[in-house]
């Protein structure tokens, strides 16, 4: 069965709160998993390298229980409180955890100069080349299947641990080279690789980052869309233009707020369905979560 078909064939049967829930929780476990074991094997061995990839799963399991918690917060319906949802949660809990990364990378960027000023003796064993290589093998599965579930379903939670994930392939990957180099006569190796992982935390954090950031300063959107927004809308029977249009985002989604013209002399009734069938035709947009439509007889 090839990966399309079973995903619509999940789509199918679970709604799609179980599968945003279901996608972060297998997250969750997979990073609770992978720090336990490499955690193991970086203090046996006494690796920079091995115990910095250990770290980095550990920041995972922050963003993923993060992002777990953010998913359910944000697919909640609109409350007094919340009145057009709880669409931010996600990019909130984002944008801490690359904060969290920011720190945790200079912690381990520090360790590891000491490590290169004075090599440390490092313990290589067949358990770590094999706790790297699953690693590496886990991640890659995790970071195509969490990609899928974020686009089908517009999840900036779920495309950051995508890419994150996909950063933790390339940071046990020089884990893995260094235990090599080690082995191999060369131990300030594992001081480099452990500040190279450093640097994958560190791009991983401003990756996820800037794309949340403006979520939160709630940007306009880009020019594609709003040209797609007016076309939609002067094609509407009765429209004769478009005064004013603007933008921003509300959590991961745009809101719209529309000015149409309407001829001065049709009536009150036919001006509001005008209005109705262009706020439904932007609304059909996947971008869009609101629209307010101002007729503005002329």
């Amino acid at each position: 069965m090839t990966p399309i078909l079973f995903l619509q064939r999940v789509f199918l049967t679970f709604g799609m709160a179980q599968i945003l829930n279901r996608a972060a929780n297998l997250s969750l476990l997979a990073n609770i998993f992978l720090f336990l074991i490499k955690a193991a094997v970086g203090l046996i061995s006494n690796s920079i390298a091995v115990i910095s990839d250990a770290i980095n799963s550990l920041t995972d399991i922050v963003s993923s229980a993060a992002i777990t918690y953010s998913v359910k917060v944000s697919l909640k319906k609109p409350d007094a409180d919340h009145q057009f949802g709880h669409h931010a949660a996600q990019p909130i809990a984002v944008f801490i955890i690359a904060l969290f990364a920011g720190i945790v990378g200079i912690e381990i960027i520090k360790e590891s100069i000491q490590r290169i000023i004075s090599p440390q003796p490092v313990n290589v064993s067949l358990a770590v080349y094999l706790v790297l290589a699953a690693t590496i093998v886990i991640k890659m599965i995790m970071s195509r299947y969490q990609s899928r579930i974020g686009k089908v379903f517009e999840s900036p939670g779920l495309k950051a641990s995508a890419i994150d994930s996909l950063n933790d392939v390339l940071a046990s990957t020089i884990s893995l080279f260094a235990i090599l180099c080690v082995e191999l006569g060369f131990p300030y190796v594992d001081g480099i690789a452990g500040i190279l992982i450093a640097m994958f935390i560190f791009k991983s954090g401003y990756e996820i980052a800037k794309e949340n950031i403006d979520y939160l300063m709630g940007k306009s959107a880009g020019d594609e869309l709003i040209l797609e927004i007016a076309n939609r809308a002067l094609k509407t029977e009765g429209v004769k233009g478009i005064n004013e249009l603007k933008s921003h985002y509300v959590g991961h989604k745009f809101h719209i707020e529309i000015h149409i013209d309407v001829d001065k002399n049709t009536t009150t009734k036919d001006s509001h369905d005008i209005g109705v069938m262009v706020r439904n035709k932007i609304l059909s947009l996947p971008d869009i979560s609101k629209v307010y439509v101002h007729i503005d007889p002329v």
